[in-house]
Formats: C-alpha cells, sequence, structure tokens
C-alpha cells in the first residue's frame, strides 16, 4: 500500500481518495476523445462507447488479476469493418461480427496458454519490440499534427497551432518544473490550461471561439446509455445478428488488432517495469481484451483495444496503479449515465487534445527507444539493422497490404499491425550470426 506522501505508486498501490480521483480523471481525458470519436463515426452511439469501454476495462483487470494497468477503449482498426457490413448487412450484423472477433481472441489466448510463450521471446527479441513500439508512437503523430493544427495544406491553422503549442508548453512545464503531487497531474494540467487559454482567448478573438456549450445544455442529466440515444442522436441498444461473411470479415482484421496488443503489452511492460507477457501471462491479457470487446458487441458498442494514449500518461506520471485505471473505468461508466457530463468533455477543442497528444504520442516512441538501448541491440549487426529499418519504414510510412474478403469489402493490413508481422517474419527468416551469440 502506497503511504499518503508516495508521489509515484506500483500496479498495486492504492493512492489516498484526495489523489485517487484526479488521477483517474486525467485517464479519462486521454482516452475520451478516441473512445467518442469511433462511433461518432461508424453511427454508434456514444455514451454505449463509453459504458462498454468502462465496463470491458474492469472486465480486463478482473481477468489480469489487477496486475496490468491498461485501459481498453474503442478500437480504430475497426472502423472499416463496422461501416461496410452496417452498410451491407445492417449494423446488427456488425455487432456480431465484433462478438466473434473477441471470441477469436479468446481461441488464440487458449492456444498461448497451451502453447506456452518462450516462442514469443523467440519472434519478439529486443530489436523487434523496440522497433515496434517506436512505430506504434509515431504511427500516431500525424493525428496529433493534425488535431494541433500544424499539419501542412488544408489542415493548418495558426489558431489550433498556437492552442496546441500553448497547452504543450503548460503540460511540459507541468511536468519539468512541478514538484509532488502536482507533477503526476501533468496531463490534466495542460488540458485545463489550453482549455481556459481557449476560453479567454474566444472572449477576444472571434477566432478562438471553439468551444461550443449548446451540446451540453441539449444533453440530458441521466440516461440509460443502452436504451437511449445519446446527444447526436445516434441508436440505442442494438441486437447482435450472425452471418458468416460478417464474422469472418471481423475475424481477420482481429488479427491486426492482435497484433497491436501484443506491442501494447510490451510498451506498458517496459514503461511499468514489469514483464506482462510473464505474469500475469499473455493468454490473460488477450482473453481480457477478447471477452471485453465481445462485451461491447452485445451491448451494441465498438470493438475495445488496449490504449496507448493512457500508456504515454503512465511514461509521464509514473503512476502505474490498477487502482487509478479502475477508477477511470468507472468515471467512464457514471459518465454514460450523466450526458450532460460526457458533454463537457466533448466540448474539449481538438487543438488542445492535439497539443497533448504530440507529448503523449512522443514518450511512447521513446519507450521504444530505450528498449533498444537497454535490450543491447548492436546495429553494427547488419541483421538487426535491416530487420529495424523494415518495421521503421512500414510502420511509419503507413504501409498497407490488402485483399478483397468478398463482395466490396477489401481486408487491409496496415501500420502498427503489418510492421509487426513483417518484423517477426524477419527476425526468423534472416539468419543470425552464431559468432556474435
Amino acid at each position: 500500500m502506497a503511504t499518503a506522501r508516495q508521489l509515484s505508486f506500483g500496479p498495486h498501490d492504492r493512492p489516498p481518495l484526495g489523489r485517487w480521483i484526479p488521477l483517474s480523471f486525467q485517464h479519462v481525458f486521454a482516452m475520451f476523445g478516441a473512445t467518442v470519436l469511433v462511433p461518432l463515426l461508424t453511427g454508434l452511439n456514444t455514451s454505449t462507447a463509453l459504458f462498454t469501454a468502462g465496463t470491458g476495462t474492469l472486465i480486463y483487470i478482473l481477468l489480469t488479476g489487477a496486475k496490468v494497468p491498461i485501459y481498453l477503449g474503442s478500437s480504430f482498426a475497426f472502423i472499416p469493418p463496422l461501416v461496410a457490413i452496417s452498410k451491407a448487412y445492417g449494423v446488427q450484423y456488425a455487432m456480431g461480427g465484433a462478438i466473434a472477433a473477441g471470441l477469436f481472441y479468446c481461441i488464440v489466448a487458449g492456444i498461448v496458454k497451451l502453447a506456452g510463450r518462450k516462442w514469443i521471446d523467440k519472434a519478439l527479441p529486443p530489436v523487434v519490440i523496440g522497433s515496434v513500439i517506436v512505430v506504434i508512437g509515431m504511427s500516431l503523430a500525424p493525428t496529433a499534427i493534425s488535431e494541433a493544427g500544424l499539419a501542412t495544406g488544408d489542415g493548418y491553422s495558426l489558431v489550433a497551432a498556437s492552442i496546441a503549442l500553448v497547452t504543450l508548453a503548460i503540460a511540459i512545464i507541468a511536468t519539468i518544473f512541478l514538484k509532488g503531487f502536482f507533477n503526476t497531474l501533468a496531463i490534466l494540467i495542460g488540458l485545463v490550461g489550453g482549455y481556459l487559454f481557449t476560453l479567454v482567448m474566444g472572449a477576444i478573438f472571434p477566432a478562438y471561439r471553439l468551444i461550443d456549450f449548446s451540446i451540453v445544455s441539449q444533453a440530458k442529466w441521466v440516461s440509460l446509455p443502452f436504451l437511449s440515444t445519446d446527444a447526436a442522436g445516434h441508436a440505442a441498444y442494438i441486437m447482435p445478428k450472425f452471418n458468416l461473411v460478417a464474422v469472418l470479415t471481423f475475424v481477420i482484421v482481429s488479427i491486426s488488432t492482435i497484433c497491436e496488443h501484443l506491442g501494447d503489452i510490451l510498451t506498458a511492460s517496459k514503461v511499468v517495469g514489469k514483464n506482462f507477457y510473464e505474469d500475469p501471462g499473455l493468454h490473460r491479457t488477450l482473453l481480457g481484451d477478447g471477452l471485453a470487446t465481445a462485451w461491447a458487441g452485445i451491448w451494441g458498442g465498438p470493438p475495445n483495444t488496449t490504449y496507448g494514449e493512457n500508456i504515454g500518461v503512465m511514461a509521464i506520471t509514473k503512476v502505474y496503479s490498477v487502482y487509478v485505471i479502475g477508477g477511470a473505468a468507472v468515471i467512464a461508466v457514471v459518465l454514460s449515465f450523466c450526458q450532460k457530463f460526457g458533454a463537457i468533455i466533448q466540448t474539449i477543442p481538438n487543438p488542445v487534445l492535439g497539443g497533448i497528444c504530440i507529448l503523449l504520442y512522443g514518450l511512447i516512441s521513446s519507450s521504444g527507444l530505450r528498449t533498444l538501448v537497454e535490450g543491447g541491440v548492436d546495429y553494427q549487426d547488419k541483421r538487426n539493422l535491416t530487420i529495424s529499418s523494415v518495421i521503421l519504414v512500414i510502420g511509419i510510412g503507413g504501409g498497407v497490404l490488402q485483399f478483397n474478403v468478398g463482395g466490396s469489402y477489401t481486408f487491409s493490413l496496415g501500420s502498427v499491425a503489418l510492421a509487426t508481422v513483417v518484423g517477426i517474419l524477419l527476425n526468423l527468416i534472416i539468419p543470425a550470426d552464431e559468432k556474435k551469440k
């Protein structure tokens, strides 16, 4: 148990309540934008997405023995099949496909349990692990830059850029100069600071009026997320249905998300300093992720996945408490029943989120570089140089391997997932120099 004066917390430490709540809210802010964006893009209910993300995270914590501080939220990888299957067969079949994807995770978890994990050590040495972690952070970088208004072309905005840079500056100052408990709230301080800056500037300059409170006034105080429409008018509970095309489509896509799961667990292991592949075991993390995804499909929410944003928060704050993650999950569930609170968080401008994400995503990549250094990867060895180079270019470059799986739907394996698969194959195929062993 953590002491009252403790400034960082391990996975099993329970912070005092006065610190616990704001630390949990910090994770809610980190996951909220992405978790809500997926249902908005796919026509699902945002409150249901919050409900299934929160309850799914609690399921994950339970199945991993409360050992892995990972938050689960809506998966971007499943946006294409959600849209395609919903259009072709109806959203009920998309939910059935999501359930099938979650159950496929469980099957893979059983195989890992029976076959052991030695093959993982062979397939994923530090050169692959570190390079993939770098890719995870850098593949998210364009999203942060776009939200920050720093992208070239139509995406560039001097107003958005100024908000993002002020937010980033506040977060950096809080990270470097604040001491004690306030240092652990650096992300939250950056978000609040950027939000207040936008409000003040909006009162002076019309171009900065990006915060619209109309959605708050329109939202209900209390509602059941799976029995009523959300503030955007998206559907409530959806009864899942199944057909072969939908099931196969989602299962194929889940292969790529399993690869991303491996990368996120590796990243979390490096950030926290514990081997989660070993304890509680990869089979249990896969099982938790899979059941959380199936659970989401049952209630009409988008499939879940482990969130790199929240891993970035842990990297900055050095607070790895499962209790804090669990607290964030409970808050998400509460918000799903109270649309007004959720609507308030939805008013956070994209440039504020973009400024914070510049720091968060960069820290994920930095964790990958640390893995390469601590793993003693020798880049004078052409084998390591080749494997790392190919992973980085495919992953950061956004490489995609795609093929038709029936009808008009094309399955894509890209970015992090493709880079992970290619890295594993290269590591297994290219012979090692026996003299250097």
